[in-house]
């Protein structure tokens, strides 16, 4: 059954409607790794010191360009760890299109639902990105533990995360908060095993940028296959 929510919204990745989504996601994602990068070298060329004295060593004259080189190093490790939990802020907040895109296609029977407030996607969208990088910051020493079985622990801590996260928001849609969430821990394990599904695909690069747009449509499938809404 999560094979086959996974494999109807596979074939929907096409619709220009997720990839409107999913570009506008990772265009917003660069850009704010940008910015942030624009603003480290904003700061590095207000120093007033062109060199530093140091006990001992002495004079050091090239401080500006060791932080400039640092800053740069320092960007791109970043970007390998934060791409993908601010790819999908930034994608959560359109995922409803994704939603509304699924439902029209394969349940139209469906009547329409009025758009959730942006402010409360936005919270909801933070509060998860904050959740996902908190989790993944603390799960690094059971990572160093586990050795080479962390992999594991990667996909089932994030698969948690991802699958109670985006079946929420599929079902809030229909259901209202508080019912999603109880729909959501009355089929916790199905949900766990559909986010870990999510999660595979995120070790691997580029491939990880589709994640958010495919796990809102899986979902979306989901909570109607659960609700009996499917056909």
């Amino acid at each position: 059954m999560i094979f086959t929510d996974f494999t109807k919204a596979l074939s929907q990745m096409t619709d220009r409607r997720f990839l409107r989504v999913l570009l506008f996601g990772i265009a917003l994602t660069v850009a704010l790794l940008f910015g942030i990068y624009a603003l480290f070298l904003a700061a590095i060329s207000s120093l007033d010191a062109d060199s530093l004295t140091l006990p001992i060593i002495g004079e050091v004259t090239w401080v500006k360009d060791l932080l400039g080189w640092g800053s740069l190093a320092l960007m791109l490790i970043l970007s390998f760890f934060l791409m993908i939990p601010v790819a999908s802020a930034f994608t959560g907040l359109f995922l409803e299109d994704v939603a509304k895109a699924v439902e029209q296609k394969h349940y139209p029977y469906l009547t329409p639902t009025p758009r959730i407030p942006f402010s409360e996607t936005l919270v909801d969208t933070l509060n998860f990105l904050g959740v996902l990088i908190g989790a993944n910051i603390l799960a690094v020493f059971l990572y160093m533990v586990l050795n080479i079985f962390s992999p594991l622990a990667f996909w089932a801590i994030n698969g948690y995360l991802l699958g109670r996260e985006y079946f929420q928001m599929a079902a809030m849609r229909r259901l209202g908060r508080v019912k999603a969430k109880a729909l959501a821990k009355q089929h916790r394990f199905e949900v766990w095993i559909a986010g870990i599904l999510m999660t595979v695909p995120l070790t691997i690069p580029l491939v990880n940028l589709l994640v958010p747009v495919l796990a809102a449509a899986t979902f979306t499938h989901m909570f109607q296959r659960l609700e009996g809404g499917s056909k």
